[in-house]
């Protein structure tokens, strides 16, 4: 059976469910999201159980949260979403899923942070404590934490793709952010463990500030570089400054370089994105749109 031909609804989940954690079947269930890899259901108050369904990748992204997400979770000041239980493939369903723990929010693409200060501060001791060596054999990234002139093909055709649509004002201010990026020294620094994939939908807010990150399904050792695009990203107006007075240890000029060419890169995804969503045209989310073009917004007017 390949993941096109698995339909998952309430009663495959609860049945899952009564196989292999029967002290959980009872719990009042209701579908919660759907996600590029997996779709996410709502167990309870506190839980939730996580299939895989759109890519073959999935089943090693659920594994390997569950695998090194809970030895790290206790260290981290946001809450996340800390696996409890892997369930194993079978019969009804002939993949790997995991059940995890509900971290409560709203994604910040849909409400994004307003509190400046609060939430640059939060976001930067969120990936201080989570930016530490990571151990041998840590996983590696889907292309994040490498060398960042390895996207450059990626780059030119989403810079092409948005600019084709009308969606990119200056291309060329864009480009010259990107070129001085990839022009930066590579980070020679130990791997240290990275989210991987820091974009608004991923990290939840409540009362205009950053309560909870979430799908930790890229998480990788390698340069910090590809995190710290996440000030241009997720934070208001003015805010990216006290982020990176507040982060430690405080970046170099070359991982700030390296970390625009990241940023650069999540905008033009979170704009082509965006626009197909808007008319709805497949793989698109019109939530995307907004907090991508304020970020292009800010890098571009920072450099100049």
């Amino acid at each position: 059976m390949s993941h096109t031909e698995i339909e998952i609804t309430a009663e495959l989940v609860r049945d899952l469910l009564r196989d292999q954690h029967p002290d959980l079947a009872d719990h009042f269930l209701r579908f919660g999201a759907r996600g590029w890899d997996s779709q996410m259901w709502r167990l309870g108050d506190d839980l939730a159980v996580r299939l895989p369904w759109a890519t073959q990748s999935a089943d090693a992204l659920l594994r390997k949260e569950h695998a090194w997400l809970p030895a790290l979770a206790p260290h981290l000041p946001l809450p996340v979403p800390v696996p409890q239980h892997l369930g194993e493939p079978s019969e009804r369903f002939p993949r790997p899923w995991i059940v995890t723990t509900w971290v409560p929010g709203e994604p910040a693409d849909r409400a994004p942070a307003t509190r400046a200060e609060e939430a640059a501060d939060a976001l930067a001791a969120f990936l201080t404590a989570l930016h530490r060596p990571a151990p041998e054999g840590a996983p590696v990234g889907r292309g994040r934490g490498g060398p960042l002139a390895d996207h450059a093909e990626g780059f030119a055709a989403q810079l092409a793709s948005a600019t084709g649509l009308g969606l990119i004002p200056d291309p060329d201010a864009v480009h010259a952010v990107w070129e001085d990026a990839v022009a930066a020294p590579e980070w020679a620094g130990p791997a240290l463990w990275l989210h991987g994939d820091l974009h608004p939908a991923n990290v939840l807010t409540a009362d205009g500030t950053f309560c909870g990150v979430i799908d930790f399904g890229d998480l990788c050792a390698g340069d910090p570089a590809c995190d710290l695009a996440a000030p241009w990203i997720l934070l208001p107006d003015g805010a990216a400054d006290r982020f990176h007075r507040a982060y430690q240890p405080a970046a170099d000029a070359a991982t700030l370089r390296r970390a625009r060419g990241w940023a650069i890169l999540r905008a033009l995804g979170g704009i082509l994105i965006g626009d197909a969503g808007v008319h709805g045209r497949p793989g698109g989310k019109p939530t995307w749109g907004p907090p991508a073009h304020a970020s292009l917004r800010r890098l571009i007017a920072m450099a100049r």
